[in-house]
């Protein structure tokens, strides 16, 4: 009997129920609160789902997060080895190659003033940098902190592993993903609150046909020119670039194939659950945190305040030519942000189709971000 029972108690305190804080607890309830936006409501699943998941184990079981050095036999969790590759920028490098392989560049070729939005999207990523500064981080840390106002996970997890912030890579990652999947939620709002109902219902004019050969070009002379400006932006752009001309080349269909679904996919899975996986409640539950997320917010509503009052500049400077709403694809969630854009403006008007003239804006956000990553880096000596 007394075999059975100390059996049965072994058995008890092996399981998670005596083993987690009311902080796991928390988190926990936080994963199952993403899972429901992410299934529920639809709210970008494919980011959401695996980041939750990962949040999910590492708050039952935080050893599958444990590093060798910190395990008893000297074998670190499965998740830790995900997270290496999100620290060793390999991640985020591949995920800019299947994003670039996605996207369609036409829409910004076709209408270049699109850049200068996508650049005035960025102005809420340098005042977040300050306002860090204000609130306590020293400048490489506000630096990691602020790129979180691109809407960029990948940017946000290759800056602070540049920067060597791997410390504050978790929360960074974790509040770049969230609020990439809320921009239905977060931007309209500001939209609306910035724009009049007349600029709102504005029609642009159709975009001029794109010939092959400018799509061919396109991302060889971006390549160059902002790699010979920011060359440590190579890694970032570089793919960005490569994945777009296996897609316009038309002479490696394969390669395109893979790159944006089978590996765009799979490193999907591996860095959502390893970024899911920093959010342990001893890492996660701290002051710092609570600032990241509250920067990360301003910074994101700053940079799509930036790109639409921007975006109001030149709907005057071209006498009502411009739809100011594109300009909050600025930020670089592609495409959740261009389709806001749409979404805003078909309330207004059933018949306005802005997607496309959002693309532009949204495409350059991915360039601009990458860019201001690289800015970070020169001016750190990196």
């Amino acid at each position: 009997m007394s075999y059975i029972l100390d059996t049965m108690g072994n058995l008890l305190h092996q399981t998670a129920f005596l083993n987690l804080t009311w902080g796991n607890y928390l988190m926990i309830a936080v994963a199952c609160i993403f899972l429901y936006l992410a299934i529920a409501k639809g709210y970008e699943p494919l980011l959401l789902v695996p980041i939750a998941f990962g949040m999910l184990l590492v708050n039952i079981y935080p050893d599958i997060m444990v590093s060798p050095e910190e395990s008893s036999n000297g074998i670190g969790g499965l998740l830790h080895y995900f997270y290496l590759m999100d620290e060793w920028s390999i991640l985020p490098s591949l995920i800019f190659l299947g994003v670039g392989a996605m996207t369609d560049f036409g829409p910004l070729i076709a209408n270049p003033i699109s850049f200068l939005l996508g650049a005035a999207a960025q102005f809420g990523i340098f005042g977040a940098y300050l306002m860090a500064i204000l609130m306590g981080f020293n400048d490489k840390a506000a630096a990691a902190v602020s790129i979180i106002g691109g809407a960029d996970g990948p940017t946000s997890i290759f800056l602070a592993g540049k920067l060597g912030q791997t410390g504050l890579m978790g929360p960074i990652a974790v509040a770049a993903y969230s609020y990439m999947a809320l921009v239905p939620i977060i931007q309209p709002p500001v939209m609306k609150a910035l724009t009049t109902k007349k600029e709102r219902s504005i029609v642009m004019e159709n975009l001029r046909p794109v010939s092959k050969l400018e799509k061919i070009l396109f991302p060889i002379i971006v390549t160059i020119v902002v790699c010979m400006i920011l060359p440590t932006t190579a890694p970032l752009v570089g793919m960005l670039m490569l994945g777009n001309l296996f897609r316009e080349s038309g002479v490696v269909r394969q390669l395109q194939d893979t790159a944006s679904n089978a590996l765009m996919y799979i490193v999907v899975i591996l860095l959502g659950t390893s970024v899911g996986a920093t959010t342990s409640a001893e890492a996660f539950l701290n002051i710092s945190t609570i600032k990241i997320v509250i920067l990360g917010l301003v910074a994101f509503v700053f940079g799509t305040a930036a790109g639409v009052l921007f975006g109001k500049i030149l709907c005057v400077l071209t006498k009502g030519k411009i739809n100011p709403l594109i300009g909050s694809a600025g930020v670089s969630a592609v495409p959740m942000a261009a389709r806001v854009s749409q979404k805003v403006g078909a309330e207004e008007d059933p018949t306005n189709f802005l997607l496309m003239h959002a693309m532009g804006p949204n495409v350059a956000g991915v360039i601009g971000t990458a860019v201001a990553a690289g800015v970070f880096m020169a001016i750190f000596g990196i």
